[in-house]
């Protein structure tokens, strides 16, 4: 092999070795090459103050006589909520987001916006495992909800009270079952089951095309709600 073709082989070599280093489809797009986590690398901007409430740290929007508690889902966080919360609030709604969605966490949402806020009625918003909390918490305490909005629950539980209750998810997701026999099995006259097109999962609808329609039936069922 004489040393022109030992020269090129090297800079072949070089050139593959390079277009492999550009082409790692797992690297995040902020230049650190670093796996993106949906956890951490969430958008954390948010307009919300953040309060402690002993169970869980929250972030807080607006104030009114109606209060309304978000749970997010396991790959995001208590800022996730800020464009559905600022919306909620610009209705007149006391809204809490809370980072810690055990039922403790969201219980002690619910006793703030009735001790310090001076909330008339406290609807619970949850998205997956958001909404698998409040679920939990609600069948255990049934009169402490004054309605439910539910994105793509898991799994379905006994003991609700009669609150209205909206329940969501897309119709070629997995859990969109849930949602209807929820709908169908919960307590009380006014429950619904909103299936949306598509497949997107609880929070990440809002990110598809079905935002706008899920973000007005949230709207107007919160408006309802507040008569």
């Amino acid at each position: 092999m004489t040393r022109r073709t030992v020269a090129l082989l090297a800079v072949l070599l070089a050139l593959v070795a390079l277009v492999g280093c550009g082409s790692d489809d797992d690297a995040s797009d902020d230049g650190s090459g670093a796996p993106a986590d949906p956890t951490t690398d969430a958008p954390g901007d948010t307009t919300g103050e953040r309060i402690d409430l002993g169970a869980t740290e929250a972030l807080t929007w607006g104030d009114g006589p109606q209060g309304v508690v978000l749970a997010h889902g396991s790959a995001f966080d208590a800022a996730s909520w800020e464009v559905q919360a600022t919306a909620i609030a610009d209705q007149g709604a006391a809204v809490v987001s809370v980072e810690e969605t055990s039922t403790e966490g969201i219980d002690a949402a619910v006793d703030h916006l009735r001790d310090q806020e001076g909330v008339e009625q406290v609807i619970l918003m949850g998205g997956s495992s958001g909404a698998d909390a409040i679920l939990d918490l609600a069948s255990t305490q049934p009169d402490l909800p004054d309605g439910l909005i539910l994105l793509s629950p898991n799994s379905t539980v006994e003991g609700l009270g009669e609150e209205p209750k909206l329940f969501v998810a897309s119709e070629e997701e997995g859990v969109a079952d849930v949602s209807t026999e929820l709908a169908a099995s919960a307590p009380g006259d006014d429950n619904e089951a909103l299936i949306l097109p598509g497949s997107d999962h609880a929070q990440n609808i809002f990110d598809g095309d079905q935002a706008d329609a899920l973000t007005e039936a949230i709207l107007a069922q919160l408006r309802q709600l507040a008569g």
